[in-house]
């Protein structure tokens, strides 16, 4: 609070985010655990790309540092959070907040595994921590990100500062001053272009990274007596106004009484590209099925979808596609590949040169759905209508995405922890999250993402 008696929205949220009892954050603990458990799948099946072994290259190595997911290097905590965000990332499998169009997994977990390794956390305020900065990510991003925000700016690397050092704070349990200034320092560090997708470009994969490294350096900042801005969020020169050219703080309410927990509203993707691509392949890929006839009888592609997924960058592209990250980015691309594999996996992102791929997406028409647009961001719904060479036609309608089920997330989270880890410590590192809640120090579960190191 000032000196004028007047509450600022940082400060309100600071308060929320150290106060809100734990049987509020408790039933999304599950939820968590399963977010926790795909950030991890993910991170273990993108720790050879390119991007993965850059950010692990410049990680400062400390041999009492924090772990880095899939490797038996060991570095600063900022350096590790910022190398498990970028593996997090790499496959484009991440979790998605629609409301704010943000991926907060990827900023959420890794900070709270360096701190973890840093400081003593308990199992329960590590958990309740995440429940926080999903919390905190969401609604920041539901009041700022619009979709003329989302063309310029990538939302992630807006709110991901803010949510990760929310998430820290409160499983440090911070002083509500302190965490409030946590919160403000990090919100200096908002940013991230929204270029890449034009050319399919790598900063997107490093957009987390440099949000959650900021995250901590903003809370240690905060915790050494650095004050920051307590209008930062609405203030007329803040970041609403900044971004969004609003300032009305009202919305960041956290929890607020009979809304959804922001966490809840979060989903895990089945396939490995963008948001918007995934309800557009899966209902063309279902219509197909539905026709029973080959993806090379096909004469056109009509589909349906809603003005955010257009209007994002990339989303509308119809190639030529450069890279894998472009090819995902594209919703023709997702569709047209979807339909000649058969499937929707990552080799199809591969193909970026594949005549047929080329063929169905010259084929492809786009209209804009009233009712998906008011549907939109609770629902992202797809349709689509096949028009073979026959002159038949085949229509499939989706009202959302089709989302991985915690059964699926936790196969490719054996499957690919077995790959990286072996058996034993990847069945190791389950367990340490089924009981995560019940842990005294949930270092465990950091540590036990990387490889062990010979002494």
């Amino acid at each position: 609070m000032t000196d004028r008696g007047e509450t600022y929205a940082i400060e309100a949220a600071a308060k929320v985010a150290q106060e809100v009892p734990l049987a509020t954050l408790a039933p999304h603990f599950d939820k968590a655990r399963i977010c926790l458990t795909d950030f991890y799948s993910c991170a273990f099946e993108a720790a050879g790309l390119p991007w993965s072994q850059q950010a692990e290259a410049v990680a400062e190595p400390s041999p009492t540092g924090a772990t880095i997911i899939g490797a038996a290097k060991r570095a600063v905590p900022g350096d590790a959070a910022f190398a498990n965000a970028v593996r997090g990332h790499g496959l484009v499998r991440e979790d998605m907040h629609p409301g704010s169009i943000a991926h907060l997994g990827i900023v959420v977990w890794p900070a709270l595994l360096a701190a973890a390794q840093e400081h003593r956390i308990s199992g329960e305020d590590f958990l309740a921590g995440a429940v926080v900065g999903y919390e905190m990510g969401g609604r920041l991003g539901r009041a700022l990100v619009t979709p003329e925000v989302a063309r310029l700016f990538r939302p992630t690397g807006l709110v991901g500062p803010v949510a990760a050092a929310a998430a820290v704070a409160r499983a440090l349990r911070l002083p509500v001053d302190v965490t409030a200034s946590a919160l403000s320092l990090a919100a200096n560090t908002a940013g991230g272009m929204n270029q890449w997708p034009h050319h399919g470009a790598d900063e997107m994969y490093f957009h987390p990274g440099f949000a959650v490294r900021n995250a901590l350096t903003s809370v240690r900042l905060a915790q050494a007596g650095a004050w920051g801005s307590p209008a930062i969020l609405e203030g007329e020169s803040g970041l609403l106004a900044a971004f969004a050219r609003v300032t009305d703080g009202a919305a960041l309410e956290l929890f607020p009484t009979k809304v959804e927990a922001e966490i809840a509203t979060v989903f895990n993707k089945d396939v490995p590209a963008c948001n918007f691509a995934q309800s557009p392949a899966q209902t063309a890929l279902a219509a197909l099925q539905k026709a029973g006839k080959p993806a090379s009888e096909i004469g056109e592609v009509r589909l349906e979808t809603y003005d955010a997924a257009l209007n994002y960058p990339g989303c509308a592209s119809l190639g030529p596609f450069g890279t894998p990250l472009a090819a995902k980015m594209s919703i023709a691309f997702g569709v047209a590949a979807a339909l000649d594999a058969g499937e929707i996996a990552e080799t199809n992102y591969q193909k970026l040169d594949d005549a047929a791929i080329k063929r169905l997406i010259g084929a492809m028409r786009f209209d804009v759905s009233p009712e998906l647009n008011a549907a939109f961001p609770g629902k992202q719904g797809a349709r689509v209508t096949l028009r073979f060479l026959d002159g038949s036609e085949t229509a499939c309608a989706h009202d959302d995405i089709h989302f991985a089920t915690p059964e699926l997330i936790v196969s490719r989270f054996n499957r690919h922890g077995r790959d990286l880890l072996g058996q034993d410590r990847a069945e190791q590192l389950g367990k340490a999250i089924e009981m995560l809640a019940s842990l005294d120090d949930a270092a465990r579960v950091a540590s036990l993402g990387g490889l062990e190191t010979s002494t």
